[in-house]
């Protein structure tokens, strides 16, 4: 369990003019050459990323000859809505090395998008490992192996080759040790590192030569960020709202970010929950001085209560200075 002791209130949640609960967690923020300019919480010892860690693992992919490009490579650090345009470049990513859809080993999922889901559901469809949110890296790892001659069966055992080398990456970009290896919930691994390590390797991605690996990736989420999430998430509007922003949302309340000049936050939620999330990434954009209308969007959640606004989720002021 988390030590509330190690962490700080992310959020309030008010409700007829009560405070009813709050959100507790970390952030840290970065200043461009890597030194801790803010820390709330606990901002060194490790958590699971989850999908945060995913712009590292492609551009560990690039490194080892993933031949996918633009959109194609965004689809491969993504957590995708599932939407028609996703679904349709993680078949285009298979079918460019050989391969079709029966070679994921994703769980069968239904797609992360409301909208998709509904359209899934009334088209008579049913969950399938394609339309899972993380197929599109899962395509990308099958892609990469087929350039290294490595096997497919297996290509998520965390001994296998290409995991063994996406680990390496994730180490060089965030400049820490994996503390600990576990199971992603689409079944590859997932590497345990600080806040401040994940905020790094943002922080490093956008200020790498513009052929390195890691700001092909970034370059790639940054120019198509539809298929970094879909219609509607906050990933996809925030980076569309802001020029030169990288963003990537990570299951159990992650989020990470990076300002084109090297700025680089990363926060993490106790309790798992998505609803502060946006709000504080938001925040975290403001006190970066950062000027874009989409921030308007994400001020405050409300609660409803009968049809009606009765509350709301909101970041305190003393959060940020």
């Amino acid at each position: 369990m988390p030590d509330p002791t190690a962490s700080v209130v992310l959020a309030e949640v008010v409700r007829s003019g009560f405070v009813e609960g709050v959100h507790r967690g970390s952030l840290v923020v970065l200043d461009p050459d890597g030194s801790v300019a803010l820390a709330r919480g606990d901002v060194t010892s490790p958590v699971l990323p989850r999908s945060s860690n995913k712009l590292m693992q492609a551009a560990g992919m690039v490194e080892l000859g993933f031949p996918g490009r633009e959109e194609l490579l965004a689809l491969a650090a993504a957590s995708h809505s599932g939407e028609p345009h996703h679904v349709d470049g993680v078949r285009r990513i298979l079918a460019d090395c050989g391969q079709g859809v029966d070679a994921l080993r994703t769980p069968a999922d239904w797609p992360l998008g409301e909208r998709a889901w509904i359209d899934v559901v009334r088209a008579g469809g049913s969950p399938e490992p394609v339309l899972m949110n993380c197929s599109g890296k899962h395509a990308a790892m099958i892609a990469t192996c087929l350039a290294q001659d490595w096997s497919l069966e297996d290509y998520r055992d965390p001994f296998h080759p290409l995991q063994v080398q996406l680990a390496a990456t994730i180490e060089r970009l965030a400049g820490e040790r994996i503390a600990a290896t576990g199971v992603d919930g689409c079944g590859t691994p997932v590497a345990a590192i600080s806040l401040t390590a994940l905020a790094r390797a943002f922080s490093a991605a956008v200020q790498a030569e513009p052929s390195a690996p890691e700001r092909v990736v970034a370059d790639a989420m940054r120019a198509h960020p539809d298929y970094v999430g879909g219609t509607g998430r906050d990933v996809t509007l925030l980076m569309a709202g802001v020029p030169g922003l990288l963003v990537k949302d990570g299951a159990e309340g992650v989020f990470a970010l990076a300002l084109a000049d090297g700025r680089a936050a990363a926060l993490k939620v106790d309790d798992g929950g998505e609803r502060p999330r946006p709000l504080v990434a938001a925040a975290l954009l403001r006190h970066l001085e950062v000027d874009a209308d989409v921030l308007d969007g994400f001020e405050v959640r409300e609660l409803l209560g009968g049809g009606r606004r009765v509350g709301e989720v909101r970041v305190p002021v003393s959060l940020l200075p």
